[in-house]
């Protein structure tokens, strides 16, 4: 018998277009595999999500650049379809913060957790984010926010270059303006360049002083923070190799006991009065030793399967279980098992992981995502091939490479082929 209520379905909801979300299969199996009926809202059409055995059904997503009116009719629609309510769990920035505004439109609907409408659009904007760090006594990169061009150029001179420049929204990046959502500037000049952009990004651009990447330094903390406020279902992790390197999403992480990470992200989570899932990155400074909060994400890191207890708790099942009522399991925490995305990370998917491994895309139970994601990989990868050499690679993918990628690694066409790839912005906004 299922601890869940499998009554209650779940809606995901994901507006980014991003075909590689794993983050969105992972909570496909973890609810369907507890006999959930899950119904995804999103772009799937070209994803291997939507070939999961435990996906009930695909609707279709709000436009690209949706207002919360549009959003809001579409997750009516589903709704009606479903008749009964459900939970409905956000799958990317831009959807927490437009669920976080219809709260109250929504209910009766759909089942949320119950805090201020406001606090997930408040902590995922970047610029408000150091605000909030600063009021909790979180530390934080020191950041400046300039009113100018001139001001730009100046405040990163007093920051010390490199300095990063990030959107402090940066789900309203629109697509196809070559912009991303964080960079690394190294002069002031592409500051002064930089700031120009500010309407075409539609939001503000703060800049913030760089912390070197490095051995031990990059950590994430996942979470939900029950009715009572109280975390479960998640844990601190560390990042052991990010894609791209240095930066991006987390390609091989492990769950790392860090007392000084979780009790960062239970102290900034209660003092905001927080409820829901959360994702926070964290970089310890190579000098202080302090652990410097990057980025809080009103959602579910695409990587939270990794923090699945002996009782299979995680972040998604526990926001099903406490709204629907249900108590939660104390399970065991599991630390020392990794999670890895094979596509990013083909090698260490064939390492031996002594400790537990989750994979991101390939699982005995649902086999059909794994073989779906890399005869797409494949077509990216040589895509990206395509446009570095010229076109002197042919348009179509071997059916051989597609065959040997299967249902292991495409380690035999590459021993790294993000190293022939770029991070899309949609890729950047759905990792952590």
């Amino acid at each position: 018998m299922s601890l869940l209520d499998i009554r209650v379905p779940a809606v995901l909801l994901r507006i980014d277009r991003n075909p590689f979300h794993h983050g969105t299969l992972g909570a496909v199996r973890s609810l369907g595999r507890a006999g959930v009926e899950v119904h995804v809202v999103a772009d799937c059409a070209g994803s291997p999500v939507r070939s999961s055995r435990f996906v009930c059904q695909m609707h279709p997503p709000p436009p690209p650049g949706a207002s919360p009116a549009d959003i809001a009719v579409t997750l009516r629609r589903v709704a009606a379809r479903i008749a009964r309510p459900a939970v409905l769990i956000p799958m990317d920035d831009a959807s927490a913060v437009a669920v976080g505004r219809l709260g109250k439109e929504l209910a009766p609907s759909y089942l949320l957790p119950q805090q201020p409408g406001a606090l997930p659009e408040r902590v995922a904007d970047k610029a408000e984010l150091a605000a909030v760090c600063a009021s909790a006594d979180i530390p934080h990169p020191v950041t400046l926010i300039p009113e100018s061009p001139a001001q730009a150029a100046s405040a990163a001179w007093q920051l010390g270059l490199p300095v990063v420049a990030k959107w402090s929204r940066p789900w309203l990046l629109p697509a196809g303006t070559g912009l991303r959502s964080t960079v690394v500037v190294r002069s002031a000049q592409e500051a002064r360049e930089l700031y120009l952009r500010a309407e075409e990004a539609g939001s503000r651009l703060l800049l913030q002083a760089f912390l070197p990447s490095g051995p031990d330094r990059d950590w994430f903390f996942h979470g939900y923070a029950d009715r009572s406020g109280a975390v479960r279902g998640g844990g601190p992790g560390r990042k052991q190799r990010a894609w791209p390197r240095g930066a991006g999403l987390t390609a091989v992480g492990r769950w790392t006991p860090n007392p000084q990470v979780q009790a960062l992200a239970e102290r900034l989570t209660a003092e905001l009065g927080y409820r829901g899932i959360f994702d926070l990155d964290f970089r310890r400074c190579g000098t202080t030793g302090s652990y410097h909060l990057l980025d809080f994400n009103p959602r579910p890191g695409a990587q939270f399967r990794l923090f699945a207890d002996s009782a299979g708790l995680d972040v998604v099942r526990a926001l099903h279980l406490d709204l629907t009522h249900r108590p939660l399991p104390d399970g065991v925490p599991r630390p020392g098992r990794s999670f890895v995305v094979e596509n990013y990370a083909p090698l260490s998917a064939l390492r031996p992981a002594p400790g537990g491994r989750e994979l991101a895309w390939y699982a005995p139970d649902d086999r059909a995502p794994g073989r779906a994601m890399w005869g797409l990989w494949a077509r990216h990868v040589l895509r990206k091939l395509r446009e570095r050499l010229g076109g002197a690679v042919p348009a179509r993918t071997p059916a051989r490479v597609v065959r040997q990628a299967g249902e292991s690694t495409l380690a035999q066409q590459s021993t790294d082929s993000a190293e022939l790839t770029e991070m899309t912005d949609d890729e950047k906004a759905s990792s952590c």
